[in-house]
């Protein structure tokens, strides 16, 4: 299993970005998935989570409305499309998967991408 990042940038207060998360070596209709960021000094915080077996979703308080994510099932290939960004949305960004069930603990996932970094001032 291997996830690939990619699509962090600095932008301006108030900008948009688009993140990809591609994955190869499983289907991703058949894990859960979740998208994470860190800042140096603190712990991993849970951004978002989906499950497209049940289509559930969930995202933290702090991005509802200005957040959402997607997939193109022929690319194997998640997205988060980030709206209205502020610059305490600035830090590395992750994708993850591995649970079977919707979570935003990063403790529940096996997986994770490198990261990308996405700066906002």
């Amino acid at each position: 299993v291997q996830l690939v990042e990619s699509g962090g940038d600095s932008v301006q207060a108030g900008g948009s970005l688009r993140l990809s998360c591609i994955a190869s070596g499983y289907n991703i209709r058949r894990t859960c998935m979740g998208w994470f960021r860190q800042v140096p000094g603190k712990e991993r915080e849970g951004v978002a989570s989906i499950c497209l077996g049940t289509g559930s979703t969930d995202y933290a308080d702090s991005v509802k409305g200005r957040f959402t994510m997607s997939q193109d099932y022929a690319k194997n290939t998640h997205y988060l499309d980030m709206n209205n960004l502020k610059p305490e949305d600035t830090s590395m960004y992750y994708c993850a998967a591995g649970p079977t069930f919707l979570s935003m603990r990063p403790s529940h996932y096996n997986y994770w991408g490198q990261g990308t970094q996405v700066t906002v001032s």
